[in-house]
């Protein structure tokens, strides 16, 4: 079941940015562990690569909701 390329486009922008502000946020949380936090900019790029996934998982969700809610 793939979701149709407009759905992509229109929620991809949502998924990565929540992606990256995730991102950014799970980095502070790990200098408490001593790891280095990531910078904006590193966390953005890994919003925008790990965002295509996340968007494609959540757009197929949306799209078996939708088949769900047209069956009687």
């Amino acid at each position: 079941m793939t979701p149709p390329l407009k759905l992509l486009v229109a929620l991809y922008p949502f998924g990565a940015g929540a992606i990256g502000v995730n991102l950014f946020f799970a980095s502070l949380i790990g200098t408490w562990l001593g790891w280095p936090a990531l910078t904006p900019w590193h966390s953005v790029l890994g919003g925008m690569v790990l965002g295509l996934p996340a968007t494609w998982a959540f757009a197929r969700h949306i799209v078996r909701l939708m088949k769900q809610a047209e069956e009687p």
